[in-house]
This record gives structure tokens, C-alpha cells and sequence, in this order.
């Protein structure tokens, strides 16, 4: 693989495009979503708390105060890591979820409060339409990367059901299209450890996503945070939740059924622990890195290696 690793990591690609590090500013632009309505608070996917994947060092700061947000981001990665290369990203709940004329003015706030190399926007299929694409699409150009990163968590609609997404399979591939037809990159984010899923499962939707060949992938592990649907059913004793050892096995089987050339940008979950019930005990993300790919070398294998070649039809 690329640079002696085992698998494309985002550092690495990263690097290869701009010859240097770059990271990430988030910032909460203070959307919500369809399963939630116009309040936040209200719950939405079983596993998703009031913070909605809020950057941790925006914790109790305004939504509303968007070129504040850039610029503390900024300066918390230039204290902590030196930056000097940053992606503005739009992180917290499902960021177009507004109509594209507020969508323009937020986005355009936010880049103006800094310079950036990309514009990245996370949010869920039921958000995507072709007003939305257009507005993306009118930020692309060869010296700046539009991505969109989509949430399917599974692609089976019985577990789609079960977890409380709100939208089908078909949803997220007509979203995934729009995208695709627009030249906009897409990432692709999927939980592994659902309810009710299993090794076969996770594989399923692996395989659906090496037939699509998204840019990107983000891989996490079911977190169970305080006061989310998903808790009540974990206290009751309805469910568990996989150990580090169990991730790192269903993580290993995806990678080897994945596209050598799709970008694995995560690969576990960050939910903070003083949020977090379940799993109490887990690696950290950087040992979670090292262990995964010291032990890809020692069974020699990688990205790719046993990609299986089928259809989204076939799946």
C-alpha cells in the first residue's frame, strides 16, 4: 500500500494532495435535522445525543457566532499542531438541511473568516436535493475540493428501521448519484455494531459501498451515549455493544473488501467519555491506528485484497 501502510489513510491522502498535513476546522452551523425538526434537543437516530457530532472544542460555544467558531478552531489546531493548511468543515447534525439561499450566506461566512483548501459538509441523504448540488457544485473548482459526507450507517433498510434513520437504501443511493453526476466527492459514513447486526451484515454493506467507490470512507463503532434511545434499550439489557478486539476484526474484513483507491478517513467513533456509556473501556483512536495496522502487516494483507466485484444489484 501507499507509503508502506496497509490501507489509504486520510493523513496520507492528505498529504499526497497538498505536500503537507492539513486539518480540519469544524464548526456548528447551527443546522438541525429532519428526525429532529427545528429543535436540537429533540431525539433523532437512536444513537445520536443532543450534540449532534459537535467538534469537542466547541462545546458551550454559539452556533450563531460563525467566524468565532473559525477562528478559535484555527487557532486550537495552530496551538496544538502547528497547522498552517486547514478544510473548513461543516460538521455538527446534517449541515444542508436549510434552504440553499441560507446555505450560501453560512457557508460564505464561514470561508471568508479564513483561508481554506476545501469545503466539507456533512449531512444525511433526505438533504440532498438538486437546489442543494447546484450550491455545492458552484464552490468546486481545480484548486478547490468540494466533499460531501453522507450517512447510510448500514445498508439494510430493516436495520435503517431499527435505528431510527428516517430514510431507505434507495434514499441514500439517489442522494449518492446527484452527487456523483455533480463531480462533488463523496464520503460515506457507516457504523459497524448496529442492533441486530453481525460480520455478514457489516460485509453486506461493505460490499455495496466497493460497488459504488465513494472517495471516502468513515468507519465507526456503535457508541452508546447518556440519554439516547439506544441507552434506554442498553440499561434494559436489549443489546451490547462490540469490544475493541470485535471492531478491529469486522474493521480488517471491510478494508480487505474495499477499493485500494477509496480513502479510509476514520475508522473508530470519538465520542468523548464523560458522554459516552458504552463502550466504557476502548482504545484510544491513535492506538486503535497503530494496533490496526501493525496487525495488517502481520498477516500480511491489505485494502483490497479480497474485494469481491459485484453489482449494487447484487448485493
Amino acid at each position: 500500500m501507499r507509503e508502506g501502510e496497509p490501507f489509504n489513510s486520510y493523513s496520507s491522502y492528505l498529504k499526497r494532495t497538498y505536500g503537507t498535513k492539513a486539518y480540519r476546522v469544524s464548526v456548528d452551523g447551527g443546522f438541525s435535522c429532519p428526525n429532529r425538526g427545528d429543535n436540537r434537543g429533540d431525539p433523532g437516530c437512536i444513537y445520536c445525543d443532543e450534540y449532534g457530532a459537535r467538534a469537542v472544542y466547541l462545546e458551550g460555544y454559539p452556533e450563531t457566532m460563525l467566524e468565532d467558531q473559525v477562528h478559535r478552531g484555527m487557532a486550537f489546531l495552530k496551538k496544538r499542531y502547528g497547522a498552517e493548511l486547514f478544510l473548513l468543515y461543516l460538521q455538527a447534525f446534517s449541515s444542508t438541511n436549510a434552504p440553499p439561499k441560507k446555505l450560501k450566506s453560512i457557508y460564505d461566512t464561514c470561508l471568508r473568516a479564513g483561508s481554506f483548501k476545501e469545503l466539507i459538509v456533512s449531512t444525511r441523504p433526505d438533504c440532498i436535493s438538486p437546489a442543494v448540488v447546484d450550491l455545492l457544485s458552484s464552490y468546486n473548482t481545480n484548486s478547490f475540493d468540494v466533499w460531501v459526507e453522507l450517512g447510510l450507517q448500514s445498508a439494510r433498510d430493516e436495520t435503517l428501521k431499527r435505528i431510527q434513520r428516517g430514510h431507505s437504501r434507495k434514499d441514500f443511493e439517489i442522494a449518492f448519484q446527484q452527487l456523483k453526476q455533480a463531480g462533488l466527492k463523496t464520503a460515506v459514513h457507516v457504523i459497524f455494531g448496529l442492533p441486530g447486526e453481525g460480520m455478514d451484515d457489516i460485509l453486506a454493506t461493505v460490499d455495496y459501498l466497493a460497488a459504488l467507490k465513494p472517495e471516502g470512507i468513515k468507519i465507526h463503532n456503535l457508541h452508546i451515549p447518556f440519554g439516547t434511545p439506544i441507552y434506554e434499550e442498553y440499561l434494559q439489557g436489549e443489546l451490547t455493544v462490540p469490544c475493541d478486539i470485535h471492531h478491529l476484526e469486522y474493521t480488517i474484513a471491510a478494508l480487505e473488501r474495499l477499493p485500494e483507491e477509496i480513502v479510509i478517513m476514520r475508522l473508530t467513533c470519538d465520542t468523548p467519555k464523560k458522554r459516552r456509556a458504552a463502550p466504557r473501556i476502548f482504545w484510544k483512536k491513535t492506538q486503535f491506528y497503530g494496533t490496526i495496522k501493525s496487525e495488517m502487516h502481520d498477516r500480511r494483507t491489505w485494502q483490497g485484497r479480497l474485494l469481491v466485484h459485484k453489482t449494487t444489484e447484487e448485493i
